[in-house]
């Protein structure tokens, strides 16, 4: 089937979508460092099951805009974002779908809009409700450095201006190559980590040291899949992506007009064995059976790592597919 890239106003910026196929929407929103592309294989699959499937670059990647401003990727804008663009495209509701970062917007989404997104659906970052209570001058990276100790953690990383930019920015493509292989399954297949990467370093370290790039691409990504990501963020930058980290503190905030309230609609989760990036415990697992009343399916992939619906397309399509069909 052919793809149709458009260009949508949608919350005070210019979001790009590519989409495909006629019928109720289902909107896809990427993670980190990706794009609309990292659903390649679910397009035509979903559009062919008789929905208009549409991904967007999410605010700071690809044909989307990218603002300077730290302040301007918060998860009001991000899920503002989602919401100007189901408008946008004329449809008054749509089932949303999220990987990596764009796991949260789909669940705040479907936690703070739940008039217009009917159904939700999320890959490898599980669904963490509003925490009512904290403390005065809670601080999310407070709470990530004294887990990280001694060590650098890459979102501790991420949080000062320029320095991850300057670093990878140097070398794109190790990045990019080096970030697939690094939290995938293949790298404890291959016995490079035991049971995959959970993100430490050594302080004072650079990412893009750490990172292991394969002689070989795994089968799931070809040197054509590796340059489109490696054009698209030379092209943009990857300072939009990091803006995302960079609102962590201000996420409770943002959620506290939210505390008690609940998802209501169809939920899927699916995540891979080895990822460790996004806290996949059976506490988080536990979590979201007791907290996602209507949660359709919670499926974890044997073998598979965090880029699931590239490293396990089919039975992610199968998943998503035979979710779908009963809304």
């Amino acid at each position: 089937m052919t793809l149709t890239h458009a260009d949508v106003q949608a919350n005070g910026i210019t979001a790009h979508t590519v989409s495909v196929g006629e019928g109720p929407l289902v909107l896809f929103c990427h993670g980190f460092p990706e794009s609309w592309y990292s659903w390649r294989h679910q397009l035509d699959a979903v559009a062919n099951a008789g929905f208009r499937a549409v991904a967007m670059d999410m605010r700071g990647y690809g044909g989307t805009t990218a603002p300077e401003q730290i302040g301007a990727y918060s998860m009001s804008h991000l899920v503002g974002d989602t919401v100007g663009v189901v408008a946008a495209l004329g449809a008054e509701q749509a089932v949303i779908v999220g990987h990596d970062w764009g796991a949260p917007v789909a669940w705040y989404s479907a936690l703070m809009r739940p008039d217009v997104f009917r159904a939700v659906a999320a890959l490898s970052v599980p669904y963490t409700p509003p925490i009512g209570g904290l403390p005065p001058g809670f601080s999310m990276n407070a709470l990530m450095q004294s887990a990280a100790g001694d060590r650098e953690y890459y979102r501790l990383y991420f949080q000062e201006p320029g320095r991850a930019e300057a670093e990878i920015e140097a070398d794109m493509e190790r990045f990019v190559r080096g970030f697939l292989y690094g939290v995938s399954g293949d790298i404890v297949e291959d016995g490079v980590h035991e049971q995959g990467w959970a993100g430490y370093f050594p302080k004072g370290e650079r990412l893009v040291d750490q990172l292991v790039v394969p002689e070989t691409l795994p089968n799931w990504i070809t040197e054509d899949d590796v340059a489109f990501y490696v054009g698209e963020l030379s092209r943009t930058g990857i300072r939009g992506g990091l803006n995302w980290y960079r609102n962590l503190d201000a996420l409770p905030t943002v959620l506290a007009p939210f505390v008690g309230a609940v998802i209501e609609q169809p939920s899927l989760y699916l995540a891979g064995e080895y990822d460790l990036v996004a806290g996949n415990t059976e506490e988080a697992l536990a979590g979201m059976r007791a907290t996602l009343p209507n949660l359709h399916a919670l499926q974890v992939f044997s073998g598979a790592g965090h880029w699931l619906q590239q490293e396990r397309p089919t039975e992610v399509n199968e998943a998503l597919l035979d979710f779908l069909a009963t809304l």
